[in-house]
């Protein structure tokens, strides 16, 4: 595989904060900031446990959820795949890199009105073409100069999505193992992982079509 040059991103903030969540699991953690990202935008790097351990980091690129991550929607999975991926990346020593892409990369009002089509009979990937959007309109360039910047050039991957793995590896990343997450469904959001299994190649596909999740 050809590796893309990306620029070089520097460190620019290292802050301690506790972080608390609703079911009452607390962990320690520290969030870094950076100067230069490909993108421009205010990306967060929450450094959890030892990254620095034997094995190389457990590594989560969460994308910006802000109904799903504050306001515990439950028309996605992504509030808790983010209270997962914080415990499981603790443990093991890592980073959850919080990426500032709501709706897959469209913005949050955009996101708003793909729901209110979807309400309409639309499927995810439907109501974004209908409003001529992309159907994931994520870059991961950001995401592989902040680990380039943490030194975490090797990682494990927790991720169900393939692309993300991908588009790392692209840019000189060595992404060695890819561990998926687990499935949080909900009577409200399973039309939404049934879509986003068949939309792409994402590793629910199993437990999805099998009928297990209902």
């Amino acid at each position: 595989m050809t590796t893309t040059v990306i620029p070089d991103a520097t460190v620019r903030t290292r802050v301690r904060v506790p972080l608390r969540f609703g079911d009452g699991y607390a962990v320690d953690s520290e969030l870094v900031t950076f100067h230069g990202l490909a993108d421009g935008l205010e990306h967060l790097a929450i450094v959890l446990g030892d990254p620095s351990g034997p094995a190389v980091p457990l590594v989560r690129l969460h994308s910006e959820c802000l109904t799903g991550d504050v306001f515990g929607s439950a028309r996605c999975d992504c509030g808790p795949q983010l209270r997962e991926a914080v415990e499981q990346i603790a443990d093991r020593g890592g980073y959850l890199l919080y990426l500032r892409q709501e709706g897959r990369g469209i913005g949050l009002y955009n996101k708003l009105d793909a729901y209110a089509l979807q309400d309409q009979g639309h499927d995810t990937y439907q109501a974004n073409a209908a409003l001529g959007l992309p159907e994931d309109g994520r870059d991961y360039t950001a995401a592989a100069q902040m680990l380039t910047a943490l030194g975490a050039t090797g990682v494990d991957l927790l991720s169900n999505n393939p692309d993300k793995a991908g588009q790392l590896q692209e840019f000189g990343i060595d992404v060695q193992t890819r561990i998926p997450t687990g499935v949080h469904s909900t009577p409200h959001n399973l039309t939404y992982l049934r879509t986003k299994v068949r939309g792409t190649a994402n590793l629910l596909a199993h437990d999805l079509l099998a009928g297990r999740i209902a």
